[in-house]
């Protein structure tokens, strides 16, 4: 069985983050040959607070947090915010094929289950955050008392992705060099500064570190037989019958999952009678464009349905 090669960032490349000073902590998880795979993340707040587990998507790490974390600590929570397989300070494996779907999920429940054992979970997913996070509620539904979607879905490929998306997937799949701070500048309203880009591009010194960014948006669900559908409509059927209270906080300009918000609020059970916020001036991510008041709505949420 060959070995899954992989690369791990150099600390020194995280040096001076602005804004972000907690300090990472690691666990290992299992890749699939039979090795480990170092996963990091971060937390603040107390240790026995309600647990929020902060997801990040593509092609952005914990640092997207950064401005929330505080204010989550700061109302009582315990913020934990990993950085996924091949993003952050996490292990990167090299090839474009040891990375799928089902992977990342069992990657984040791995580190979120066996190695932390957080319970009564409120999933707060973004992006590849909510694919991979809802997956995570439908399937270990013992271990969430609350979900927030943030400009996310959960795609089975039964119907097309927007135009603007698959323009974004030919472009990474077509970079020479792919610019990571460039594709998150992309996605925000407001204007990224020099240390900020630097920090987003901090996780990777060259091509060779970047299978992670690369890979993401060809693993997107967007045939009816990708090999993710099936676990997907698996995931929609568990978790429209499920009453886990369920905020969507989507932005007021994001092109991608736009459409997704009002789906979910539909289909969800526990998200019927409540007031679902529009976060207003913020883009596709809205934790860079509008992290605190994200925040707010987070811990006001998670302090109603306790």
């Amino acid at each position: 069985m060959s070995t899954m090669r992989t690369l791990r960032t150099a600390d020194a490349r995280f040096a001076d983050l602005p804004g972000f000073d907690l300090a990472p902590r690691y666990a290992d998880v299992p890749d699939p040959d039979g090795g480990t795979l170092r996963m990091a993340w971060v937390e603040a707040g107390p240790s026995d607070g309600p647990v929020v587990l902060l997801l990040h998507g593509e092609p952005s790490w914990s640092f997207l947090y950064r401005a929330m974390i505080p204010v989550l600590a700061d109302a009582g929570l315990r913020a934990v915010a990993p950085d996924l397989v091949g993003f952050g300070r996490s292990d990167k494996p090299t090839e474009l094929a040891d990375h799928s779907y089902a992977r990342h999920v069992e990657w984040v429940r791995a580190l979120a289950f066996d190695a932390l054992d957080l319970r009564e979970v409120t999933l707060v997913g973004q992006d590849w955050g909510g694919l991979i996070g809802l997956r995570l509620v439908a399937e270990h539904p013992d271990r969430f008392a609350a979900v927030v979607a943030a400009n996310t879905g959960l795609p089975t490929g039964d119907v097309d992705m927007p135009e603007v998306w698959w323009q974004f997937r030919r472009a990474v799949e077509k970079a020479e060099t792919l610019d990571i701070a460039r594709l998150v500048q992309s996605g925000c309203r407001t204007r990224l500064d020099d240390a900020v880009r630097a920090a987003y591009d901090a996780p990777f010194p060259d091509e060779s570190y970047k299978a992670g960014p690369r890979a993401m948006p060809t693993l997107v669900p967007t045939r009816p037989d990708d090999p993710a559908t099936e676990a997907n409509r698996a995931a929609w059927a568990a978790l429209s019958g499920s009453d886990v209270p369920f905020l969507c906080a989507f932005s007021d300009g994001d092109p991608i999952t736009g459409a997704m918000g009002p789906i979910l609020q539909r289909t969800m059970p526990g998200a019927a009678g409540r007031e679902h916020p529009t976060i207003t001036g913020a883009g596709h991510f809205l934790q860079e464009d509008a992290g605190p008041a994200l925040a707010a709505e987070v811990a006001r949420f998670v302090s109603a349905v306790r």
